[in-house]
């Protein structure tokens, strides 16, 4: 037989081999014992890295829509925390770091990058700029109420905050810190948010009108300060002005300029019926230069994916964009971000008393800042109690946002682990809530009435 003139040690090396798959087989490093990681090691990280975040995304999403009714979004978002030191690594410390090694995470952070700057260029291309005109007051008295309530708050608590060691960064100033924090709090998951209200039927009425309206105000109010905190959070004012001046360029480019140079598209795509290769392509590039371009002067890539969203054509270039991009960003490239985010999840570090009540007392705070402030304010401009109460709630919402800035926070080294777990424990929280307690206030009763019919069966999808 041919295994009889195999060495003899032919199956224990074989088997050594396979146990020592995930382990680096580069050249030695610095210290002469330990092996360094060659580029075929990188490859067969990633690539079960995407098998197993994948099947876990989908497992998690498909349980909390089962059994919590919650969309697939947030169950991936609570897959990347299970993925991370949080929960895997806790309890399964060699397998999470045979799984996840320090090394390769510089190429799941590129892709992360790469998913969710497509998939906020995928979110500009729905952006409807009739939702700032079509409620007036009333959206403009709960946007600000959602905007300038948060960002007293951080008035009030970042001075404390800063007090207590590695939650911010050494470096940064008390403006600096309560712009962030404000922006953490303030921000609403606007995506979730319109999906919500279209997967309801509430598109045309009061409630899903000035909830739009008023989110979109605010998450533009947030972004915007986020921006100016990482351009001054820089080494001085040349890279603030660039930083500034380049993104303000750029944006301006795009609504004035842009949306004119990249209108035949739409007329080609309308003209053919569907999307070729060469539109695709030249889409495709325009995104990454515009990626490309806010990451160089300082902003982030995903400012310049959204940016370039809102001016793309509409109609049937957006469907065609939709039903080629869409399905790969969603399933393949966004469970990436929400894994690295999970990776840099460190819940076990909030592990005092005194940290615990801070985790605490932010979530509550957070709550109370967008939940509270926008249900008075749309009180206030004569919408009935249910309505307010439904308001409130889908405002209160963070999302994939969320984990969006206190991702770029920890990027950029503006917060540390600590408090980067506390916002993501806070984005998790009022997310999950957002669904079952919409449900609670506004909902149940507006079924009964007939006013809103049931919610589809893919509608947690």
């Amino acid at each position: 037989m041919i295994i009889d003139l195999l060495p003899p040690d032919t199956w224990a090396k074989t088997v050594h081999e396979f146990q020592n798959i995930l382990s680096p087989h580069g050249p030695l490093g610095p210290d002469g014992v330990t092996h360094t990681y060659a580029p075929g090691d990188f490859s067969v990280h990633f690539f079960l890295q995407l098998a197993v975040i994948i099947v876990t995304c989908r497992v998690v999403g498909w349980l909390g829509q089962k059994f919590l009714g919650q969309p697939q979004v947030v169950g991936e978002m609570i897959a990347g925390v299970v993925l991370g030191p949080s929960l895997l690594g806790l309890f399964f410390p060699d397998i999470q770091g045979a799984l996840f090694p320090k090394e390769s995470r510089s190429v799941l952070y590129t892709g992360a990058q790469f998913g969710v700057g497509l998939y906020m260029f995928m979110v500009g291309t729905g952006f409807r700029g009739d939702h700032f005109k079509s409620k007036g007051l009333s959206a403009m008295v709960v946007s600000l109420a959602g905007i300038a309530t948060p960002f007293a708050l951080a008035i009030l608590i970042a001075p404390w905050l800063l007090k207590v060691p590695g939650l911010f960064s050494d470096k940064i100033t008390q403006p600096q810190a309560t712009l962030f924090l404000g922006a953490c709090i303030a921000l609403t998951a606007f995506p979730m948010l319109a999906r919500i209200i279209h997967e309801r039927g509430l598109s045309n009425s009061s409630l899903g009108t000035l909830s739009l309206t008023a989110g979109a105000f605010d998450d533009a109010a947030s972004w915007c300060v986020l921006a100016v905190v990482l351009a001054t959070f820089g080494a001085g004012p040349g890279v603030a002005v660039m930083a500034i001046g380049g993104g303000l360029a750029f944006a301006l480019f795009c609504i004035f300029i842009g949306r004119h140079l990249l209108a035949p598209l739409g007329k080609m795509v309308e003209e053919r019926g569907e999307m070729t290769y060469t539109v695709m392509a030249i889409t495709m590039i325009c995104f990454f230069v515009a990626a490309f371009f806010m990451d160089a002067v300082g902003i982030h890539a995903i400012f310049g994916g959204f940016i370039l969203g809102t001016a793309m054509p509409r109609g049937k270039f957006v469907q065609e964009l939709k039903k080629k991009v869409e399905p790969f960003a969603v399933i393949v490239l966004l469970p990436m971000f929400f894994t690295y985010s999970g990776l840099n999840t460190r819940l076990d570090m909030v592990n005092t008393p005194m940290l615990l009540l801070i985790a605490a007392g932010i979530l509550v705070a957070s709550i109370a800042a967008k939940f509270l402030a926008c249900y008075l304010a749309a009180r206030l401009t004569g919408e009935d109690n249910r309505t307010a109460l439904g308001i409130g709630t889908l405002m209160n919402s963070r999302g994939l946002m969320e984990l969006i800035i206190v991702n770029i926070g920890l990027q950029k080294g503006i917060i540390g682990p600590t408090l980067f777990s506390m916002l993501v424990f806070m984005a998790i929280v009022t997310t999950v809530m957002a669904s079952p307690l919409f449900e609670v206030v506004y909902g149940k009763k507006a079924r009964e009435t007939g006013e809103l019919g049931e919610v589809p069966d893919n509608a947690a999808a």
